[in-house]
């Protein structure tokens, strides 16, 4: 195994910056639905929660990401507005709700994945130079290649 010069920190606050130039390129949700960014965060962590994990409950997906309950519900909630995910009964708790993709893609996905970064790129970069958003796109897209949302389940029990 290899070994890297980052930190545990310098990992993490990498992350933090990776996350904030997405949220920056997310296109804004259509008028009357909830645009706060904290609730986008949480959506996009519980959808990657739910790639894992389908037919899952509120509660199942609290203590696998670590979100408090009542942001996974907030997020459930905004989520299903947007046609994104469907909840459903537990057979085997009626009181339960399980929660799973839609079958669907909704328009707000469809948005969603046609938005690129390399505006929110490069303002972060401080840069409009080709050939170094280049660089780092080509770099990104190396990581997504190998650290998928699948990936975060194997750091967790």
């Amino acid at each position: 195994m290899t070994s890297s010069e980052m930190t545990p920190v310098e990992l993490f606050l990498l992350g933090r910056t990776l996350m904030k130039i997405g949220e920056e390129s997310l296109p804004e949700p259509a008028a009357g639905v909830d645009a706060h960014r904290t609730g986008t965060r949480a959506s996009l962590v519980v959808l990657s929660d739910l790639l894992g994990h389908p037919d899952t409950s509120v509660s199942a997906i609290a203590r696998r990401t670590g979100l408090p309950q009542s942001q996974v519900s907030g997020a459930v909630a905004r989520l299903k507005e947007a046609g994104s995910v469907e909840t459903a009964p537990d057979p085997a708790d009626g009181r339960r709700q399980l929660i799973r993709r839609a079958p669907e893609i909704s328009e707000r996905v469809s948005e969603v994945r046609l938005s690129r970064i390399d505006d929110a790129l490069g303002r972060a970069l401080g840069t409009d130079d080709a050939e170094r958003l280049r660089e780092v796109a080509d770099a990104l897209d190396v990581l997504a290649r190998y650290l998928t949302p699948e990936a975060v389940g194997r750091l967790r029990p």
